[in-house]
């Protein structure tokens, strides 16, 4: 039976892919396998708002090569996916949108104190640039340089960029494409949360995720008679092919930028198909820093993974990389209810069952099986679990699915209307004695004062921008707190202010940022590429036993002991200015600008040392360190 099965799927994989195109669906996974997304934030202190072009390039034999560039419609944002090796990053103004870097444009550099590697795994982050009026001979990039296929390009890939839905680049040809050739697709298209319409901060923004081979037009009937006057459709357009753990985290750093950009209150997610494995990881790993997020829907998910993946991964010549996490029995199907969604968050399953049954499939609605569809652990979390005689593509055109959907967008904001009404803040800071250099992003954190308030109300925390001082930010519950301003590579001054939250005024806190040297990091989860693919999230490793963390250099020696358990009070002692490591995670303050060796022993594992130069007011790149497990000749 497994041979016919296999055989019907290789029958039917040729016929996707167009007279069994196989060797380039080959390449496209194995590109994707040794690549690393690199993501930072572009910043214009000149008032800079046009676009921008963001490009990685290595020199090789003398010449400047591109390895990846793409075009943000304002300064933000970006992610550029690139093969092994050392880059640069290097960013400019189109002036005059030709495409070229010409002479008087805005531009910057990457300034960071080491390298950037690429490693053929995961995520490089907290690469930032500035732009500013530099002459041309200080920048590596020269004066005529041609961008000219980012000229062309319908759209922009920063985070919240208007979309032409009939554009072609939006259509179900291309949407395909970015599951058979997901490298290909990322380098041409990238990922993006796109806009129908400007936002507008007194309509609740809708989030919809389409599944696998989808587009944005999967949604048409929902967009059509969504009450546009209450709500704003976003759609989150993605390579499907690629690793889910990778499109959760480009998920988070698009939202994340949505959240810097315009402080959203609220947010629904709606998600079908695959389209919901994507939606739950990316609450799963980070809805702790989205309480916006208040209402998750999947429609048609399949939740315990697709029998057909598995044997595509064991049978194919060339293996699309999201089959490997489709697989009913591998690690990203099996770690998708290890942990329940934020507490936040009201999740609605819906399904349908106008499929068939045979001797090869069993009962499903044309695409997924019933039984994955309502998994056990899925049913369970669902506030109500809701059935049609729909199948895979029609339920999202049908009008029973979209009564009983408006049915829960109205329950959902009549359990938010019976809620105490919140409060709000304003912040304002300044940064003293800072270069021209990025200034990294301040997080504000309100922290309930006495017990019972923090059993009854979690910690609030919101990201600003630089240039975000003196803005409004809430909604915050009422209640006291003591309020931190937390920037990396800062000492904070006052450490905390306490202020009581109230609906009926606005309290402004008030703080300065004084630069100190930092060195922080974590210790991940030791994997290979197949693990942590491009663009994917590398977690702290959880049960790894750390026997010491010594940092040497700039005539000072410090050595921490980790705590292993115990509350993680890490941001109190930050802002206190005491080292400090618990569990992974480690941060060494106020350092002496300077050269230093980073030695770490941990039970199983081999030392590790590495070497990091460390300049006050300037926040460093974002890398896991993962240790080597020890040999026993």
């Amino acid at each position: 039976m497994t041979k016919i099965v296999g055989c019907l799927l290789w029958i039917t994989l040729c016929a996707a892919v167009g007279g069994c195109s196989l060797v380039k669906l080959s390449e496209e996974s194995k590109a994707f396998y040794a690549s690393t997304v690199l993501v930072g934030r572009v910043d214009s202190p000149s008032g800079w708002r046009g676009p921008v072009i963001v490009a990685a390039h290595a020199r090789k034999s003398g010449r400047i090569n591109i390895a990846h560039h793409t075009l943000l419609h304002e300064p933000g944002g970006y992610e550029l996916i690139v093969p092994k090796g050392e880059y640069a990053l290097f960013a400019f103004g189109d002036t005059n949108g030709n495409g070229v870097f010409d002479a008087g444009e805005p531009s910057g550099e990457y300034t960071g104190t080491t390298p950037i590697v690429a490693t053929g795994t995961g995520v490089v982050a907290l690469l930032d640039l500035v732009l500013n009026d530099a002459s041309p001979d200080q920048i590596a990039i020269p004066v005529g340089t041609s961008f000219s296929a980012s000229a062309t390009r319908p759209h922009s890939t920063q985070a919240g960029a208007l979309a032409d839905l009939d554009a072609p680049i939006f259509s179900a040809e291309n949407g395909a494409r970015g599951y058979w050739a997901p490298m290909e697709f990322f380098k041409a298209a990238g990922g993006n949360v796109y806009f129908l319409e400007p936002y507008d901060p007194n309509r609740i923004p809708i989030l919809f995720v389409h599944g696998a081979g989808g587009s944005p037009q999967d949604w048409r009937y929902f967009f059509d008679h969504i009450d546009r006057s209450r709500y704003q459709p976003w759609f989150f357009y993605y390579p499907s092919g690629a690793a889910l753990d990778s499109m959760a985290y480009l998920l988070f750093w698009k939202l994340f930028n949505l959240q810097l950009r315009y402080h959203f209150e609220t947010l629904y997610i709606t998600a079908h198909s695959m389209g919901g494995l994507v939606a739950r990881t990316f609450l799963l790993n980070h809805g702790g820093q989205f309480p916006q997020a208040r209402l998750f829907v999947s429609l048609s998910t399949p939740w315990a993974g697709e029998a057909t993946a598995e044997l595509g991964v064991k049978h194919s010549p060339a293996v699309v990389p999201s089959w490997v996490d489709m697989q009913t029995q591998g690690r990203f199907v099996q770690a998708l209810f290890a942990r329940r969604l934020p507490p936040t968050v009201d999740y609605y399953l819906l399904f349908g069952h106008k499929g068939g049954y045979s001797m090869l499939r069993p009962n499903n609605d044309g695409t997924v099986t019933l039984a994955s569809q309502l998994r056990n652990s899925a049913q369970a979390e669902a506030r109500m679990v809701y059935g049609f005689d729909e199948d895979h593509v029609s339920i999202l055109s049908s009008p029973q699915v979209f009564a009983q959907y408006q049915a829960i967008l109205a329950k959902v904001e009549q359990k938010a209307g019976s809620g105490p009404r919140p409060g709000y803040a304003r912040v304002k800071f300044a940064f003293v004695g800072h270069g021209d250099g990025p200034k990294g992003l301040p997080v504000l954190l309100l922290t309930p004062v006495d017990e019972t308030a923090r059993q009854q109300r979690a910690k609030v925390s919101v990201a600003l921008r630089a240039e975000d001082t003196g803005i409004r930010v809430g909604p915050i519950p009422t209640g006291l707190y003591d309020a931190s301003l937390i920037a990396d590579s800062y000492k904070t001054e006052p450490p905390k202010v306490r202020v009581r939250i109230e609906t009926n005024r606005t309290p402004t806190l008030s703080f300065r940022f004084v630069p100190q040297g930092v060195l922080s990091g974590y210790v991940g989860v030791d994997g290979d590429a197949a693990d942590y693919p491009a663009g994917s999230y590398h977690p702290p490793h959880e049960t790894v036993k750390i026997v010491s963390i010594t940092l040497t250099g700039a005539g000072t020696r410090r050595t921490l002991a980790p705590r292993q358990a115990g509350h993680d009070d890490s941001a109190e002692r930050y802002l206190a200015g005491e080292d400090d490591a618990l569990g992974a995670y480690f941060s060494f303050v106020d350092l002496p600008a300077g050269d230093y060796e980073l030695t770490i022993l941990a039970e199983g594992y081999r030392p590790h040392t590495s070497h990091y130069t460390v300049v006050p007011g300037r926040p460093r790149q974002l890398n896991p360190i993962v240790l080597e497990l020890a040999t026993h000749d």
